[in-house]
């Protein structure tokens, strides 16, 4: 895995599928949350960290996090099994 990962917050997020549509390694997709979509990081260990969907985000929703501190700040990952 990467040494740093996309998390998305759910706050921020639109769900425009700008940074889906950025990764090249498809690892983030949209996913339900209540009435609207928000992106998910679904595959960390095949995430490569390029950090595209950071750059094309318009709306500071995607923060770039190191691996080894995903685990001490659970709230910040949006995942699809968090509906």
């Amino acid at each position: 895995p990467a040494a740093f990962l996309p998390t998305i917050a759910p706050t921020r997020c639109t769900g425009c599928g700008r940074c889906v549509a950025a990764c090249a390694a498809h690892v983030l997709s949209l996913h339900p949350l209540g009435w609207v979509k928000t992106a998910a990081l679904d595959d960390a260990a095949h995430c490569t960290g390029c950090a595209q969907c950071k750059v094309v985000c318009p709306f500071g929703a995607v923060r770039m996090v190191r691996a080894s501190n995903l685990a001490a700040s659970p709230t910040e990952i949006t995942s699809k099994n968090s509906n």
